[in-house]
């Protein structure tokens, strides 16, 4: 093999491994609570953590009637790896938060999780 081959070769090689690594991008670690959780109290945080910083553009909650609960958010807007959001007392049903965000390698993220409050 000649040196223009092994050139050329360790430039491709090179290439794909950067190419592995631009396409490698955020990702949700977990939730609180747990996605499917079944809770016997209201959550004092709804939140999720990130791999990377995320600047979380949205999020909300809504129960199995469709019905709003607000949540107060704690990250002011920044990009956080753990976001919470503080919501009200919520009584026995099922909830479903939905969020979406931005991530620090510019890749838009979204998702759902999901959790109960019974007895």
């Amino acid at each position: 093999m000649n040196h223009f081959s092994c050139t050329f070769i360790g430039a491709i090689l090179a290439l794909g491994l950067a190419s592995q690594a631009a396409i490698a991008h955020s990702s949700k670690e977990g939730t609180r609570p747990n996605d499917g959780a079944v809770l016997t109290t209201s959550p004092e945080k709804v939140g999720m953590t990130f791999d990377m910083l995320m600047r979380v553009t949205l999020v909300s909650l809504t129960d199995q009637d469709g019905k709003d609960h607000a949540l107060t958010r704690q990250d002011n807007m920044q990009p956080v790896k753990v976001f919470d959001a503080t919501p009200p007392i919520l009584p026995i049903g099922s909830y479903t938060v939905e969020w979406r965000g931005l991530a620090e390698d510019g890749h838009p993220m979204q998702g759902t999780f999901s959790f109960q409050v019974t007895e």
